[in-house]
């Protein structure tokens, strides 16, 4: 172990992401402790992909603490929930206030919220999505860092260098106080559960409406990738799609089972979005969609007795070339449905918590180095630059523009689907919200006229101020305020 405090950084926890990100730090040029709960793991970390490189390793938490330079940079990178808080009240023992300790893992925000109430005073407390996976880790994530300002002043010429690039700048910004980076990355997580469902669902349109093979449908993927559907999602199903097993000489994705897994952003999204009367109903779909799938015993036995249509696969060339591209077109309408909710979501927790997101600033983080890094994110940042105070992405006139030209193909899309008893809760979700969006005058008239009636929970009328309560019995109405 070097001896003397001159240690740039330091990074608890050595998983993949934490080893990846802090030879990512070092790469960049700055000197880099690091420190597990296990002192073995260290070992085999500095024995194996640190050799050669400026890296401490460091057997104690106090010693690991001893090492850095002040003020100290920590960045957690251990699981989300108990054992952050673990390492939190370990690491208070010998930390200084003016230190910065980052949790870079995917706490829920309002446990980061909570922490930084909880530690203020005893050090500088960061909450900072990572989002990448262990490549972007480790040649450059998107980062989301919320907390004290003036520890982001601080941090900011690292975060820089190691974040990926994209067209607009380093994949990395000020998000605001408290829990707000850990939320910002909490809704990239949501968006991104709607991404893969919808790519999901296209797929299941592709090989049962039109009898194509993963391979067929992969060689699709990676030709819109080269248009306006250009993303990270779409490029890797093309590379998912396009891989034979070894064993069976069929394409892999066809022996995986299918029951789809989360770790719980998606849904913690979907919760909050309640919580904020939002609605974003692309991501609850795709939340739904994954809970769906874990019931695979149940699905086995329903589809030997609920009855569906008998699907006949389109056959004429020329009709099989125009839902292709009906379906290339309804994809982008549907991402910029599921991405209008998702910043949406954004604005009403912004104002809700009061942390000033600067939604363009979001959009152009996320072109590179995140998951759901696309072409459409350009527009999308554009949008809120020229109108920070936009009500919804829907409404900006270049989007409005690419809406209403795919809003047809989209209705195609979902009647094929409906027609041959495909299930496709994510691409009806994000046609419904801009049909509810666009809806002048929705039914929810009778809605308050049935809540009136059952609970006297008053309506309001077209034609004159007031509330109101009928006795819709007799047809007397009582004004009540």
């Amino acid at each position: 172990m070097t001896n003397g405090a001159n240690r740039h950084t330091g990074v608890i926890g050595l998983a993949v992401m934490g080893e990846n990100l802090a030879l990512n730090i070092e790469r960049n040029g700055y000197p880099i402790a690091v420190y597990n709960r296990t002192w073995s793991r260290t070992q085999e970390f500095l024995a194996d992909r640190a050799v050669g490189r400026d890296v401490t390793g460091a057997e104690s938490i106090k010693g690991f603490v001893e090492t850095l330079a002040k003020p100290r940079r920590i960045i957690i990178m251990v699981k989300a929930g108990a054992p952050v808080d673990a390492v939190l009240a370990e690491l208070s023992e010998f930390v200084d206030p003016d230190d910065i300790v980052i949790d870079g893992g995917n706490s829920l925000f309002t446990d980061t919220e909570r922490r930084s109430v909880e530690w203020d005073g005893k050090f500088r407390f960061v909450g900072m999505g990572i989002s990448g996976g262990e490549e972007g880790a480790l040649w450059g994530p998107a980062l989301m860092p919320g907390g004290p300002k003036g520890a982001y002043s601080i941090l900011e010429p690292m975060l820089v260098d190691i974040s990926a690039k994209s067209k607009a700048g380093p994949c990395v910004t000020y998000i605001g106080p408290g829990g707000a980076g850990h939320y910002v990355k909490m809704v990239h997580n949501g968006i991104e559960y709607g991404d893969m469902q919808l790519i999901a669902e296209t797929y299941d349109i592709m090989r049962h409406a039109l009898g194509m093979s993963a391979a067929e449908i992969g060689i699709e993927f990676e030709r819109w990738n080269t248009g306006k559907l250009e993303s990270f999602l779409i490029e890797i199903t093309g590379q998912v799609l396009a891989v034979t097993d070894a064993e069976s000489g069929v394409a892999l994705v066809d022996q995986i089972l299918d029951t789809a897994e989360q770790k719980g952003t998606g849904r913690w999204t979907s919760q909050n979005a309640l919580d904020l009367g939002t609605p974003i109903p692309t991501i609850d779909a795709a939340v739904g969609a994954r809970m769906m799938s874990s019931r695979k015993d149940e699905r086995i036995a329903a589809a030997l007795t609920l009855a569906g249509p008998v699907i006949e696969p389109i056959t004429d060339e020329t009709e099989r070339a125009a839902l292709i591209d009906h379906l290339e077109n309804a994809l982008y309408f549907a991402k910029i449905s599921s991405y209008a909710q998702g910043m949406a979501l954004l604005q009403s927790a912004s104002a809700t918590y009061g942390w000033d997101l600067n939604l363009s600033e979001i959009a152009r983080i996320w072109m590179a180095g995140c998951i759901i890094r696309a072409e459409l994110l350009d527009p999308i940042r554009a949008a809120f630059k020229a109108d920070p105070a936009l009500v919804n992405l829907l409404l900006a006139p270049h989007i409005t523009r690419d809406v209403n030209e795919n809003s047809p193909s989209a209705r195609i899309a979902v009647e094929t689907a409906v027609r041959n008893g495909i299930p496709v809760p994510a691409f009806t979700a994000s046609l419904n919200y801009v049909d509810t969006y666009r809806t002048e005058k929705l039914p929810a008239n009778l809605i308050q006229g049935l809540r009136d009636n059952f609970g006297a929970h008053t309506y309001r009328r077209l034609d004159k101020a007031g509330v109101f309560h009928t006795n819709w019995t007799t047809g007397e109405t009582e004004t009540i305020g």
